[in-house]
């Protein structure tokens, strides 16, 4: 290998982890390759961009590494690495204001990726990053990385690589898993993760609900409650409250074919309160028209409390059920419809560094290494993160090895 081989580094997957990589690399002096099979960078990140970038959240450090569960202690190196305040200064400095919105997720004030992935590829290119759109990696060649582009088969044997090629999730926009093929590094295998529900609604909830939102709720799955929002879907349930219960949710059903989820449609209002609300005199309103006047509860909520059975008539018996109005799960959505995916390389085929014992040399970022968090910022901090702590370890690995 010649001497500026060495110095090279070829980094596969052009979304967050693998932009994120390449450039700290690049900024540490070494010449560097992104690969994307795709015919554009980020396609992913770009997606979830569309109904606004949550770029990360503002929440103590603690309460932040509990999202990724059995992840944690890992994840606390990465955001040691690249924490949120990190990622909201490497934001703005790229010209990309961001703001802290009601909930305490960030957000760019663009409130989308677009800009601030010019901005991004506009400094890698000042870099000297080079970006070879269409390009795949098929695999080993020996110690050659094999890819095939539009001129046909390449090798290239760099002195060091970042693999950051995704999971499993939305494959029409990059992330297929065909890596698994190729990486021969032990993986714990892809489920799908912030993810929708089935739910066998009745024929009235799925055709005169379907899309309608469910807001300002709580969501109870075990000993676990989150508040936020809901949406109905034609094939069941989804949005960012049930994401954040999805782990243990998916879990459930694949354990014991169904998942029971209990919905507080107003959780800032205890049941007592609700009881004498309801009490009052309905006159010749409808029920619909009594609950919505009398505790702000909208049609798609009355039609819920609907699908466990007839409405009950005693003021308390009303209020327990909208306190607590149980919804079955039979059923999770597929990988192609998840936002994200549990399950891929195994840390304890890496280092502490992200490097493979098994490959000298190759660093794995993103999500392709098994973890998973919920929506609300935690997904792209940690892919970022990764991202910079792969960069870090090849450049000590390349140091190290002269």
């Amino acid at each position: 290998m010649t001497q500026s081989a060495k110095k090279q580094v070829h980094v596969i997957g052009a979304g967050p982890a693998g932009l994120m990589a390449a450039e700290r690399l690049a900024q540490s002096g070494l010449s560097v390759v992104v690969h994307e099979r795709m015919p554009s960078v980020g396609r992913k990140f770009l997606m979830a961009g569309r109904g606004g970038l949550n770029l990360t959240h503002s929440e103590p450090l603690a309460r932040f590494l509990d999202r990724y569960g059995a992840a944690a202690s890992r994840a606390a190196g990465w955001l040691e690495a690249f924490s949120p305040s990190d990622l909201v200064a490497w934001a703005e400095g790229l010209g990309q204001p961001t703001f802290v919105g009601s909930s305490g997720r960030v957000f760019p004030k663009a409130m989308k990726a677009s800009p601030l992935l010019r901005a991004w590829l506009a400094r890698l290119n000042a870099l000297g990053v080079e970006v070879r759109l269409r390009s795949r990696w098929t695999g080993w060649d020996g110690e050659a990385l094999r890819f095939e582009t539009p001129d046909g088969e390449r090798l290239e044997t760099p002195g060091a690589v970042v693999l950051a090629l995704g999971g499993a999730s939305w494959p029409r926009l990059g992330s297929d898993a065909a890596w698994t093929q190729w990486l021969e590094a032990p993986l714990r295998p892809f489920r799908p993760a912030n993810v929708g529900f089935d739910v066998a609604w009745s024929d009235v909830l799925r055709e005169g609900f379907a899309g309608r939102p469910l807001k300002g709720i709580a969501l109870t799955h075990q000993d676990r409650t989150v508040r936020g929002e809901a949406m109905i879907a034609a094939y069941g349930i989804e949005g960012g409250a049930i994401y954040a219960l999805s782990a243990g949710l998916r879990d459930a059903v694949e354990r014991d074919g169904q998942a029971t989820l209990a919905i507080d449609l107003k959780p800032d209002l205890a049941a007592d309160d609700l009881a004498v609300r309801l009490a009052r005199p309905r006159g010749k309103a409808s029920l619909s028209n009594h609950l919505r006047k009398t505790v702000g509860l909208d049609a798609v909520g009355a039609a819920l409390l609907r699908e466990a059975g007839p409405l009950p008539t005693a003021p308390d018996e009303l209020a327990a059920r909208i306190k607590a109005t149980t919804v079955t799960l039979s059923g999770v959505q597929g990988l192609e419809r998840a936002i994200s995916a549990a399950g891929g390389v195994r840390f304890d085929a890496l280092d502490k560094h992200l490097m493979l014992t098994a490959r000298p040399g190759v660093f794995v970022a993103g999500e392709m290494l098994d973890w998973e968090a919920p929506t609300g910022g935690y997904l792209l901090q940690a892919s970022f993160a990764s991202g910079v702590v792969a960069a870090q370890g090849v450049k000590a690995w390349l140091d190290r090895s002269g």
